[in-house]
């Protein structure tokens, strides 16, 4: 089977899943937003996957992102620039603070936000060029200590400490849920974010417009949509397996 047609295979199969989750929770299945975690992929299965109108791609590195923009870009520039045009990258990966200035205004959400510190920093670069960056807050659901992500016990005072940033824009919260071989294992922790996602939406700050909770990934995204999850980041289910030792330090 070439690429293409394993490429639509599987994005197929991942939106019947997604579908199906959504009818059993009693969701509208288009409250969903499917982001094919690109990262380690080429261009070109990014390009494969967007002309099987998948639009939306995560990154975990800069680098890696605003290379591979600029590939995908080039090729639908002239191809197809209407699909050019849908393409939206989220920023998925844990971002250092030099690496800020590089990403504002080429991403469509950073989903990894887990420090006053970087916070600051996003807030900063963004005023710079007069943008309003959207954001999610990172939520070390389960307490692991090999996860980012601010403790679930310490995210509404968090949320509290950004009040007075106005070139960023809480849009909702994110989590990794431990890797498990049984899906419903995650169920409390997905429960437990849906609980804090409403619990910060109530608060009343200029920069909350709470409506993503990003959650869910390969192995887990139907409980995840059980569960409340408006963004789930599928990779390895649309793409395989990656090559992680094409991972290089300049990323």
């Amino acid at each position: 089977m070439s690429e293409h047609d394993q490429i639509k295979l599987n994005l197929d199969e991942i939106r019947k899943r997604a579908i199906a989750a959504a009818d059993r929770a009693g969701r509208d299945p288009k409250e969903i937003t499917l982001i094919a975690v690109s990262k380690l992929n080429p261009a070109d299965s990014v390009c494969i996957a967007a002309e099987n109108e998948q639009y939306e791609f995560g990154e975990n590195w800069v680098k890696e992102l605003l290379d591979k923009q600029i590939e995908v870009n080039d090729y639908f520039s002239t191809k197809s620039p209407q699909t050019a045009a849908k393409i939206k990258w989220h920023f998925i990966g844990h971002l250092q603070t030099n690496k800020v200035k590089q990403l504002i205004g080429k991403t469509e959400l950073i989903h990894s936000v887990d420090s006053l510190k970087l916070a600051k920093v996003i807030d900063s670069e963004s005023k710079k060029k007069d943008l309003i960056t959207d954001i999610l807050l990172e939520i070390n659901i389960a307490g692991e200590e090999s996860k980012y992500g601010i403790r679930p016990e310490e995210a509404v005072a968090f949320t509290d400490s950004l009040a007075e940033l106005s070139n960023i824009k809480i849009r909702g919260l994110m989590t990794v849920a431990p890797i498990c071989d049984d899906p419903d294992t995650n169920r409390p922790y997905f429960r437990k974010m849906r609980d804090l996602f409403v619990d910060i939406k109530s608060k009343n700050y200029d920069n909350i417009d709470m409506s993503v909770l990003s959650m869910g990934m390969t192995l887990d995204f139907e409980t995840a949509i059980e569960e409340g999850a408006t963004h789930i980041r599928v990779g390895t289910g649309i793409f395989g397996a990656r090559d992680y030792g094409a991972k290089s330090e300049s990323r």
